[in-house]
């Protein structure tokens, strides 16, 4: 299984698991914020070299 296999099988778990505990706003607001929050914590220049990595795959 490739790195990025394992990291959408482990976000789907915990997905399962969040909504079987908490309702399904909460589990929604917690899968959307976390990525968020983690790109604003980045610098500016992380920033546009992730946009630029993710632009390259899409192109590809």
């Amino acid at each position: 299984m490739s790195k990025n296999a394992k990291i959408a099988a482990g976000g789907v778990a915990v997905g399962i698991i969040l909504l079987i505990w908490l309702p399904w706003w909460a589990s929604l607001l917690i899968v959307l914020g976390v990525p968020a929050a983690a790109y604003l914590t980045l610098d500016p220049g992380q920033r546009r070299r992730l946009r630029r990595v993710s632009r390259k795959e899409i192109g590809h």
